[in-house]
């Protein structure tokens, strides 16, 4: 059962901010990384950031200077800002329970063991 909840999903024309946000409070205890994920389209999944528990961030090129990962420790939470939209961002995005890797968060999902359900971003 779903144990991650994304909200903060929707639609947005080009050059728009959305601001997704993810309950992880049922892994207060056992989380190293939390990141985001996304799957286009016809596309596969991919990774998108992450943020590791001592506050490291690891981003996808394709989204370095426009979205932000933070985490909100009291409230269990991590949410990703999202600004200069663009079309190509539309996806439905994933946040994801994972662990570290050599020292750090990874982007791929092989390193990610739980997932949310998922919520709708689409930027037209």
């Amino acid at each position: 059962h779903v144990q991650l909840v994304e909200s903060g999903g929707g639609s947005v024309q080009p050059g728009g901010s959305l601001r997704l946000s993810c309950d992880a409070s049922k892994y207060r205890y056992s989380r190293q990384c939390l990141g985001w994920f996304r799957q286009g389209p016809g596309k596969e999944r991919e990774g998108v950031a992450s943020i590791a528990n001592d506050g490291n961030t690891v981003y996808l090129d394709s989204v370095k200077g426009r979205f932000t990962i933070s985490e909100d420790s009291a409230e269990h939470a991590v949410y990703l800002q999202m600004n200069a939209l663009q079309p190509e961002d539309t996806a439905m995005y994933y946040c994801a329970l994972g662990y570290r890797f050599g020292g750090y968060c990874q982007l791929q999902e092989d390193y990610y063991a739980s997932w949310g359900q998922g919520t709708q971003v689409t930027v037209s």
